[in-house]
Parts: structure tokens; sequence; C-alpha cells
């Protein structure tokens, strides 16, 4: 107990993402400003909900600050991540790429091998099948 600081640091890489949208049939994660160097480690965290509107297989690209740049998330296997790849309250290291028009931010390591396709929850309501949906209509 006698090394133990009263007050600790995160580390300058730690970053929480200050917004989530779905627009334009994309998945953006809104990074706060500052630079973002090219083969730097960050580690993203995803701490806002995911849109309710969110569709399982659009593709998520990051936003840094005000700009209006879309990079994209890609995976370890090169492919670009989609919705159904990101958790929220999830950290996710990745690694900044740089292009001569952008960059890209590559996820490290197998953060993305269970994917999944059900994006609703649920919320103390029982789920309307399709004949009571039809029968609402009539």
């Amino acid at each position: 107990m006698a090394n133990c600081k009263p007050v600790c640091r995160l580390c300058d890489n730690f970053v929480i993402a200050e917004k989530v949208t779905f627009t334009g049939g994309n998945l953006i994660i809104n990074l706060p400003a500052g630079s973002y160097g090219n083969n730097c480690k960050f580690c993203i965290v995803v701490s806002r909900t995911l849109p309710a509107a969110t569709t399982i297989n659009v593709p998520v690209y990051v936003t840094i600050g005000t700009g209006t740049q879309l990079d994209p998330l890609i995976k370890r296997n090169r492919r670009q991540a989609t919705a159904c790849n990101i958790r929220t309250r999830t950290k996710y290291c990745t690694c900044v790429e740089t292009t001569p028009s952008g960059g890209l931010f590559r996820l490290l390591g197998n953060v993305c091998c269970c994917q999944n396709n059900n994006l609703r929850s649920i919320n103390g309501t029982a789920p309307v099948t399709a004949a009571q949906a039809s029968a609402a209509h009539e």
C-alpha cells in the first residue's frame, strides 16, 4: 500500500469516443480533436451506445474532432470493420496508418472474432409476431 498513488493518470493514447452516429449508411465513431500519428497505437473506447437505426452490415469509420474526413476502421485481415464487429463499453487497440489522402485505424489482435448480427435489445415489452403485426394493420 505504501506505493499506491492517490491519483492515477491514464495513458495519453487512451481515447474515449465523443459520439457514435449512424449517417449516410455508415457507423461513425467521432474521436476528440488531436493528432493521431502514423504507426502510433491508440486504445479507443466506444463508450456511447450504437444508434438504434444502425444496421449490422454498415462500414465503420472514424472522424476526428469537427473534421469530416472518414477514416476507415480496418480489421486485422485488412477488411473493413462493420457495425456487427463493434460493441459499446469496449476498448479497441488500434494502430494509425496515414496515407496521402487521410488515413485508417487498423484494429490490433482478434478483437472481432465473435461477430454479433443481432443489434436488438430487450425493453420489457413482448416482441410482436408477424401475425400480431398483420392483425394490427387490418
